[in-house]
């Protein structure tokens, strides 16, 4: 299991440390945030107490309402689970008993100067990519007209000189060599780098080279969402597939299924050209077109005519 220090999501989102300065190393192990104002009230069946818990105006400003032995009482209800840390939004002061309690017990206390709301959705979203499964794989990821491609095979193919054509062609490059897949849900998988080669491709004959540098920011983004597995293969030219349609194949990665398609690679044939082709295909069938339907079509009418 993936977890993250209350450290690092401090240093994450620049966040003022109230109390439990001693206790930062405290792991997080859930990716969602928690707001607990049913818990704050007395209902404990369903709390999350492993989330990080964020507490707003609505919660604070209740707390404000009650009675001091009220207040103390409701608080030390919710901390005694000792969550992970709480973090206040929106800059709230009027919270020393808060601080007491975190101090007391060992907790990370919070702030930020965020709005509750916006806040929550940052840190929901850092916290699924920070604690999500992952797995590294030797290949390269790029992004074709916004479709990201995983592009795997044997070493010396050619994959990284095909996604340097790919690059100077307008599109995207994302991670060579080792490329980080990252699972956000049932059907997502994320493609990234590994931080250390983030920016650096390597080109056989030529050497590293810093593909921001050379083609500007616009030739590099950090991850993509992986939607197509493409292999390049050793050309075999009495075993190519001349179908008018290649049975779907596919790649699983985490537990997701990933649309593959093998493309034969020899010197000469335009690699590059045939991966915008198939991304391009693959966006056409989202949106409901079948270049083989419409041609069996055309042979229909044809014949009825």
């Amino acid at each position: 299991m993936k977890t993250i220090t209350v450290k690092s999501l401090t240093e994450a989102f620049q966040l003022e440390v109230l109390a439990g300065a001693g206790q930062m190393d405290r792991v997080i192990t859930r990716p969602r945030t928690h707001r607990p104002g049913l818990e704050f009230v007395g209902y404990f069946d369903f709390f999350p107490m492993e989330r990080v818990q964020v507490l707003g105006r609505k919660e604070i400003n209740y707390l404000l309402t009650l009675t001091v032995e009220e207040r103390l009482h409701h608080i030390g209800n919710v901390v005694k689970y000792h969550p992970p840390c709480f973090i206040v939004t929106s800059g709230q002061q009027e919270i020393p008993y808060l601080t007491l309690f975190c101090e007391q017990e060992g907790i990370p206390l919070l702030r930020t100067s965020e709005t509750t709301t916006g806040f929550i959705a940052k840190l929901d979203r850092y916290l699924v990519k920070a604690l999500a499964p992952e797995v590294s794989i030797h290949g390269v990821c790029v992004n074709v007209s916004g479709i990201g491609i995983l592009l795997r095979g044997k070493s010396g193919i050619g994959k990284s000189e095909t996604a340097h054509t790919l690059i100077r062609r307008g599109h995207r490059f994302v991670a060579d060599d080792i490329v980080v897949l990252k699972k956000l849900g049932p059907s997502t998988l994320l493609g990234s780098h590994n931080e250390t080669s983030r920016e650096f491709l390597a080109l056989r004959s030529v050497g590293l080279i810093n593909v921001v540098r050379q083609y500007g920011r616009r030739a590099f983004q950090d991850e993509t969402r992986i939607v197509l597995d493409i292999e390049l293969t050793p050309w075999q030219g009495n075993s190519l597939n001349n179908d008018l349609e290649v049975a779907p194949q596919f790649k699983e990665y985490l537990g997701v299924q990933i649309p593959h398609i093998e493309i034969q690679h020899q010197p000469g044939r335009d690699v590059a050209g045939l991966i915008e082709a198939a991304a391009n295909n693959w966006y056409l069938k989202q949106h409901g077109y079948s270049a083989v339907e419409e041609f069996m079509k055309r042979i229909d009418d044809g014949m009825q005519q």
